[in-house]
């Protein structure tokens, strides 16, 4: 005798693009996994990379910020001084964005064998499992080149979508969703550049990261979103990198895998 199972089509496709909420809490448990004794010794490069680099530019850019906010506000008549305690606070969020997705980017070409390395540590500690990848913090530096040619192709791959989306910013009723548009963008681009990590240890290419973010677009978005999102807050970016390694790690262990 045959047993048919009818299933509500809406909630099957629900179900096969993951959720949000589940998506970004990948990266709130990447967190937490950060001081577990087999990650912490794999923690500490990325970390250390992240705080030397945030840590020294981010002074720089606020620097700059203050300059160049109290050149705009002394061009204000005065008529139009009571503008200033809006456009400041906005200024400095916009400019917190912009500059943790350029730090992070950077953070990520510099520390990205070592990331390999700790998504690899990761893996092995969900699964009980071991993955045939780097091994060892020397086979991580000598995987470099790779790594580098690696961040390229993402780089190729973000620059038209961002590039369509600068252009839709400036078309009339169409640049009022702009800012939603950066924020998925960015959120997506997250995902996809944390996600390679985990596919990358099984010598697995680009376009194959694309098919499996794709594949659960909810559950990346969610979890890429908060990414993005804590990577524009000073102090949390230090940590939000190899949070979201692990976090990655997590979600093509039970997910996208």
């Amino acid at each position: 005798m045959r047993c048919i199972i009818i299933t509500d089509t809406r909630e099957h496709k629900l179900i096969m693009e993951g959720n949000l909420v589940r998506g970004a809490d990948y990266l709130v448990r990447g967190a937490r996994l950060l001081t577990h004794p087999a990650l912490r010794l794999f923690v500490i490069v990325p970390l250390l990379v992240n705080i030397l680099i945030f840590g020294s530019l981010l002074g720089l850019t606020f620097s700059f910020l203050d300059r160049s906010i109290s050149s705009w506000m002394a061009a204000l008549p005065d008529w139009l001084g009571f503008l200033e305690w809006i456009i400041w606070p906005l200024l400095v969020v916009v400019f917190a964005l912009l500059t943790g997705y350029a730090f992070t980017a950077v953070a990520l070409l510099l520390a990205s064998p070592f990331n390999n390395l700790l998504a690899e540590k990761t893996e092995e500690l969900v699964t009980g499992q071991a993955v045939d990848a780097l091994e060892g913090p020397l086979a991580a530096l000598l995987s470099v080149p790779r790594a580098v040619l690696r961040e390229l192709a993402k780089l190729l791959y973000y620059l038209p979508m961002a590039l369509l989306v600068l252009i839709l910013s400036f078309v009339p009723g169409l640049n009022l969703a702009a800012p939603l548009l950066w924020f998925l963008l960015g959120a997506w681009m997250m995902s996809i550049q944390f996600v390679d990590y985990p596919v990358d240890n099984h010598q697995l290419g680009f376009a194959e990261v694309k098919v499996a973010v794709g594949r659960r677009r909810l559950s990346s978005l969610g979890f890429g979103g908060l990414v993005a999102l804590c990577a524009g807050i000073p102090v949390v970016n230090f940590f939000v990198v190899p949070a979201a390694v692990v976090g990655a790690t997590l979600l093509w262990c039970e997910e996208l895998r």
